[in-house]
């Protein structure tokens, strides 16, 4: 089959999933709030009984990652994420606002497109699938090449699992002929409501162009500051923890850590003690050759290994029990092209020594306009005031206090949203700052009762000229409420 034919059949394909899926969610936007908390309790139940199995495949076929934090993952994703949604009103009247008269009623989107990284694979499935439905919707899966089966394989189990509860089963499929032909195709046929994208900057700026509404994220860079009333213990535990979890694969954890100079030299030991390696200069500069690849993005030799693993690849020796490897960098050295800058989705981690608060917020800052604006940092504070400062001036979504970057994020350690889609706002790019929930998946239509007339309307703006000063004319006030008046009637 030569390349064009092959583009033709992937791009036929996904118009007969987005019929497909249309077809059962005309079927299944009919059920009420109890049938669908039912399918999604399944969908979750399913999500569990088959955790450590699709993480065992996901991390076999990626190599990314670890065993049984991926299991972690997927049952947060489909037991801790419905879990959180089971009394959330998301079909038909959902809120009712007696004094005000005004009546929110939930409308499914339609059709969703979920983009699927390589990173969290088989987790962002049941996560997709279940806000996706919880909200009335179908969806519609574009997987990343590189874990291809295991998505397919997280898909086929839901499927079967609506099967055996009665429900079209095209409420969720999945592409199985990869093209970019096919992905465009499905991102911008007028069938799909509503992509949501996780992934590489690219894939989520395509969705963008795509012409469909996108709910898409941006890449993380999340600096964490212990400032010197910190536990420093238990900051660097939490630290170590989030950013050795799956082996760094969740974008909300630590990339850079800020230490407050007063406590540095307690943190450097606390460090060292619990597996973090400081490694020299000769050796840092041996590892920042494969974080970053020649064109500028993330090198996927690094992604989701351990430290030792990286650190054989870069050929330098560390100790067995090392989890972490420590690069002590220059302030003055934070830039895009200095990979220790960057995101880094692998147990890497940058060390800055800062003066005071002013100078972490401001070193935070740098390093999210370098990469991660408006997505996640953290900060270790026993001081209300400080961590309020901090909050109030760093360029991001979500700012953890006292709590593991990675779980923190996305709502595992805090009580945030559950979520595996984690919006950046418009500093980063995205059209949401929220961790993606169900009713990010609706349109809500209000029915309002009037509580006003004509009349009453017009006396106002009548004594609002009579006490204003600022000298518009009588006979203007006049032609403007008879324009307004003319066009409600009309």
């Amino acid at each position: 089959m030569s390349l064009r034919d092959r583009d033709l059949v992937s791009i036929q394909k996904v118009r007969d999933l987005i019929d497909a899926a249309e077809k059962a969610q005309a079927i299944y936007r009919k059920y009420n709030q109890k049938k669908v908390d039912e399918v999604c309790q399944a969908i979750a139940d399913a999500g569990v009984a088959n955790s450590k199995k699709l993480a065992a495949h996901a991390n076999a076929e990626t190599g990314f990652g670890n065993i049984d934090d991926k299991v972690i993952k997927n049952i947060f994703a489909s037991k801790m994420v419905n879990d959180r949604y089971k009394g959330t009103k998301t079909i038909g009247v959902i809120n009712e606002d007696y004094k005000d008269k005004v009546i929110d009623i939930a409308e499914p989107v339609g059709v969703v497109a979920g983009l699927i990284p390589s990173t969290n694979p088989t987790s962002s499935v049941f996560y997709k699938t279940i806000i996706s439905l919880k909200s009335g919707n179908a969806i519609i899966f574009s997987p990343h090449p590189n874990a291809k089966k295991c998505i397919l394989e997280a898909v086929n189990i839901i499927r079967e699992t609506l099967a055996k509860i009665g429900v079209p089963v095209d409420l969720v499929s999945s592409m199985e002929e990869l093209t970019i032909a096919a992905t465009n195709e499905l991102m911008g046929n007028k069938g799909t409501k509503l992509i949501l994208a996780t992934g590489g900057t690219k894939m989520v700026r395509a969705a963008y162009s795509s012409g469909t509404p996108a709910l898409g994220v941006g890449p993380g860079n999340g600096p964490a500051f212990i400032e010197k009333s910190a536990n420093v213990q238990k900051a660097v535990q939490r630290i170590i923890y989030s950013k050795t979890f799956d082996n760094g694969t969740i974008c909300a954890s630590e990339q850079s850590v800020l230490v407050d100079k007063v406590i540095s030299p307690l943190v450097k030991k606390a460090f060292q003690e619990a597996g973090g390696y400081f490694m020299s200069k000769e050796e840092t500069v041996k590892v920042s050759k494969y974080i970053m690849r020649s064109n500028g993005t993330m090198n996927p030799l690094i992604v989701g290994k351990t430290a030792q693993k990286i650190a054989k690849l870069a050929q330098i020796d560390i100790p067995s029990n090392a989890k972490l490897l420590v690069a002590e960098d220059n302030l003055n050295n934070i830039n895009a092209k200095n990979p220790y800058s960057r995101e880094k989705l692998a147990p890497i981690l940058t060390f800055y020594v800062v003066q005071n608060e002013d100078e972490a917020i401001k070193t935070a800052n740098k390093l999210l306009q370098v990469e991660g604006a408006g997505h996640t940092a953290m900060i270790h504070s026993e001081n209300k005031g400080i961590v309020a400062k901090y909050g109030e001036n760093v360029l991001a979504s979500r700012i953890l206090v006292n709590s593991p970057g990675s779980l923190g994020g996305i709502g595992a350690t805090v009580n945030l949203n559950p979520a595996l889609t984690l919006g950046c706002g418009a500093i980063g790019g995205s059209s949401t700052s929220d961790n993606v929930s169900p009713l990010n998946l609706v349109n809500i239509r209000r029915e309002a009762v009037g509580v006003r007339n004509l009349e009453d309307i017009k006396a106002e703006i009548k004594e609002i000229d009579a006490d204003s000063n600022v000298g518009v004319s009588r006979e203007l006030i006049e032609a403007i409420v008879k324009q307004v008046l003319s066009e409600v009637r009309h």
